[in-house]
């Protein structure tokens, strides 16, 4: 009797010191720094060396945080989490997928204050394959120069949003596919998209939108942007025959090659520009059998090597 009690005591402390291990494990708040070590609890006093090191140790919704300038490395993200370096270098220089979302259908993710790199061979800054939101801010996504390469690839299976601001984006693709940001669900996946004060320039097309046949709505809102000195499109708008709606504002398309905006293949990819520049570009604004491109009236379309066909203006809302 004695005895079963010895051999049970040990065992109820071990299931103890397990749990306080695990417990220990899925901190709220963990850290990385440039002379950290992955071994380590990702503490603040004990940081880790990579994110991808840290995410097994953040609980679900927690947030990674940069104590030091450093390379951080390439991360896959499976659950609702927010990497934040905004006030020091937070740098993921990858070959490969920089970053990659694919977690539940309701998580979000945030990624702040992040310079994502690309190293031979790289494929993609951001690729997200599944959540519920992704929010990018005060990013540099940059040099994901391979054959179609993205600096962000949105592809969503299911209904997603993202949510861009204060980001530059630049030299992504290469030849005549990739893009600086690509919006593209997959099945019958759908997006919403805001882009709001991000710089695309000088990618192979600046913004794209594919709406493939089946896929749910697009909807994509730019604001207060640039999409200047892209290889062919600055703003693309493409459809087999699902809904595609997007909506530039306050925005300049400038310097590209080709089209500055354009609309193809469908009725249903319907571009609607207001109080925006398109200058300096191949042509200004172009629409492919059958895409749409509606103005406000107060745009400024001038200046392309062709302007292109003056959009029909639509009501004032």
């Amino acid at each position: 009797m004695h005895l079963s009690k010895l051999l049970i005591l040990p065992a109820a402390l071990l299931g103890i010191v397990s749990f306080t291990q695990l417990a220990a494990a899925q901190a709220t708040r963990t850290w990385v720094s440039g002379v950290g070590d992955d071994v380590n609890p990702c503490s603040r006093t004990a940081p880790c060396k990579t994110f991808a090191g840290a995410i097994s140790k953040t609980a679900a919704g927690g947030e990674i945080n940069c104590l030091d300038p450093g390379g951080f490395g390439a991360v896959t993200i499976i659950k609702s989490m927010t990497i934040d370096c905004l006030y020091t270098e937070g740098g993921a220089l990858a070959g490969g997928n920089g970053i990659v979302v694919n977690a539940q259908p309701t998580d979000v993710v945030v990624l702040r204050g992040l310079d994502i790199f690309g190293v031979n061979p790289p494929s993609n800054g951001v690729r997200f394959i599944q959540g519920g939101a992704l929010h990018i801010q005060n990013c540099r996504i940059k040099r994901f120069n391979a054959v179609n390469s993205r600096g962000i690839s949105f592809a969503p299976s299911g209904a997603s949003e993202l949510f861009v601001s204060d980001t530059v984006i630049s030299e992504n693709g290469n030849g005549t596919t990739g893009a600086g940001i690509e919006i593209e669900p997959t099945g019958t996946g759908s997006a919403k998209v805001v882009l709001n004060r991000v710089q695309v320039n000088n990618n192979v097309t600046g913004i794209r939108a594919e709406a493939l046949a089946g896929v749910g709505p697009i909807n994509v809102s730019i604001d207060n942007s640039e999409t200047s000195g892209n290889a062919i499109h600055g703003i693309s708008a493409r459809s087999a025959g699902s809904s595609l709606h997007m909506l530039v504002t306050n925005t300049t398309s400038s310097q590209n090659t080709d089209h500055g905006i354009r609309s193809a293949n469908s009725a249903n990819a319907i571009i609607r520009v207001g109080n925006s520049n398109v200058t300096g570009n191949g042509i200004g604004t172009g629409v492919i059998n059958g895409g749409q491109i509606l103005s406000y009236g107060d745009n400024h379309i001038n200046g392309n090597t062709v302007d292109g066909p003056n959009p029909p203006d639509i009501l004032k809302q």
